[in-house]
């Protein structure tokens, strides 16, 4: 079976661990779900789960984690974003023998944004993705069909500054969600335009972080930036 997407695991662990190493105490990490089935339609798309690949990638993700600091995971309420949080836990569980705490939702990491589906993946279907990202990054998108981006971008980062504050020591926040959630982030707050900067791979992640009572983002494609 061929990966519809590149995998990032070694970019998101890589980014994490060398945000670690240069002592930062407080992070959370914004990653997209890992391989999973597709639907030209509407309706099943929300319940398309994880393929067998996409399992192993996520229990596999859950493997490569430090020790510490020790994972608290959250996800978006869609299917294949709570399959990934459960593997990655089962997979660094298994490394560690440590159990961790469950898994929870959070409605913020869905796509809420998308206000109307079915007329979004219609407007997908005729535009293709990349032309439908730069009209709704543009804001030619009805905001009936699509929130409006910025304001998107705004609340996921505060919703990711939040999990920073709610840690406790020793704790990182893994936050699992989808690529349409990390593309507008991309956009309006480091200048990763998808058009030049690519796809948001399988367990891609976006790294935030606290220093000195600011907050930070960073990936494998950029410095932190100041939010």
């Amino acid at each position: 079976m061929t990966l519809r997407y590149e995998v990032r695991t070694e970019q998101t662990i890589d980014t994490i661990n060398k945000t670690i190493d240069q002592g930062i105490k407080k992070i959370s990490v914004l990653i997209r779900h890992s391989d999973r089935f597709f639907s030209k339609e509407a309706k099943p798309e929300p319940f398309m789960g994880l393929t067998d690949i996409g399992k192993g990638l996520a229990y596999d993700f859950g493997l490569k984690l430090r020790s510490n600091p020790v994972p608290k995971l959250c996800s978006s309420f869609i299917g294949r974003c709570i399959e990934t949080a459960y593997l990655i836990d089962k997979g660094y569980t298994k490394q560690n023998n440590l159990l961790i705490d469950h898994n929870y939702l959070a409605e913020m990491l869905g796509p809420l944004f998308i206000k109307d589906v079915e007329k979004a993946l219609n407007l997908v279907q005729k535009q293709e993705t990349n032309v439908f990202l730069r009209n709704w990054f543009d804001k030619c998108i009805d905001e009936k069909i699509m929130e409006n981006p910025e304001k998107t971008s705004d609340n996921l980062c505060e919703f990711m500054i939040e999990q920073i504050r709610n840690l406790k020591e020793n704790q990182i926040a893994l936050c699992i969600s989808h690529d349409w959630s990390i593309f507008p982030i991309k956009e309006f707050k480091m200048n990763l335009k998808h058009e030049t900067s690519g796809d948001i791979g399988y367990l891609d992640g976006l790294v935030f972080f606290e220093k000195e009572s600011k907050y930070y983002i960073t990936n494998y494609q950029s410095d932190p930036i100041l939010l």
